[in-house]
């Protein structure tokens, strides 16, 4: 059966954030997903009860829709954004660079990297909301001051706070500030995790 192109990422953000969720005051808020043993040792998901009017075969348009409602869930509470096809997320909490690349890489998505306008709009909504910093998938390359995607491409957007980069090849990742600009800063500090799908 062939999935709709964004199923595998509100997915990929549904069990990214529903974790964060369930242990706040968020968890209200959310579908609860009744798991159930059958005598096994792994829990298991029932099957999806089909919605009335609709044959066994229409399980793609159950699925979409009941993703149509958690992707609103997520948007009420501030968990997702969308841009240029794009779904970016966050969980709320923070962590050095190199786990923020692990955490994001764990959900199926990679560490938020804009590459326009709307990107860098899309990931300030959470930075100006949990009102913190957060790193974005650019570092330095191996030319001091010089700054490329974490694949090794050339940036073809930037928006630079004024007179950044200003490490001098002392600081290797980049943090967004809370009026969008960037900042290149050390891998060592702990920011808002934002990945993209």
């Amino acid at each position: 059966m062939m999935l709709p192109p964004q199923l595998h990422k509100i997915l990929a953000v549904a069990f990214f954030v529903l974790p964060f969720c369930a242990q706040g005051i968020l968890a209200g808020f959310l579908p609860k997903f009744p798991f159930f043993g059958d005598g096994r040792d792994e829990p298991q998901i029932p099957a999806l009860t089909p919605l009335a009017g609709y044959e066994n075969g229409d399980v793609v348009h159950q699925l979409e829709h009941r993703i149509s409602r958690l992707e609103g869930v997520l948007r009420l509470n501030k968990m997702i954004t969308e841009s240029g096809g794009k779904i970016f997320a966050t969980n709320g909490k923070s962590a050095d660079f190199e786990a923020t690349v692990e955490k994001c890489k764990e959900a199926g998505g990679s560490i938020a990297t804009p590459r326009n306008p709307g990107e860098n709009d899309a990931i300030l909504y959470f930075v100006k909301y949990f009102n913190t910093y957060a790193y974005l998938g650019i570092k330095q390359s191996l030319i001091p001051g010089k700054f490329q995607l974490l694949n090794g491409a050339q940036l073809s957007y930037t928006n630079w706070y004024s007179n950044e980069p200003s490490g001098k090849g002392e600081e290797e990742c980049v943090e967004m500030y809370t009026d969008g600009t960037w900042n290149d800063k050390k891998c060592n500090k702990n920011h808002l995790i934002v990945c993209q799908f």
